[in-house]
């Protein structure tokens, strides 16, 4: 992952709502969760919702599968690992100490 791609993906998640939704697609795990379900889990208005959905899936966080008439979010698990894993490599390079991070796999991460 680049440094700009990881600039937008934490821009994206620097708000209350968009992280509370990408905390609960991460924990969803890959089968994911209707956008009504996300919506009412967290009390967010359908206008809000979709602004907020919208802006993860432009940071290339969050994948929109349409099945008919509903759409079904999932966390795109590779961007979020690339991020993370662009900040240890890159943050902890110029540092005597080792980074403690690491990545378990999709499901568990960190």
């Amino acid at each position: 992952m680049d440094k700009q791609a990881v600039i937008i993906a934490l821009g994206a998640l620097a708000q209350e709502s968009r992280l509370d939704i990408f905390r609960l697609l991460v924990e969803a795990g890959p089968a994911g969760v209707g956008m009504t379900a996300i919506g009412d889990e967290l009390g967010l208005p359908h206008a809000t919702l979709s602004f907020h959905l919208d802006k993860l899936k432009q940071a290339g966080l969050i994948i929109g599968i349409r099945e008919g008439r509903t759409l079904t979010y999932s966390a795109n698990y590779d961007a979020l690992v690339g991020s993370i894993r662009y900040l240890t490599e890159n943050c902890c390079r110029d540092s005597d100490m080792p980074c403690r991070i690491t990545i378990k796999d999709k499901k568990g991460c960190c």
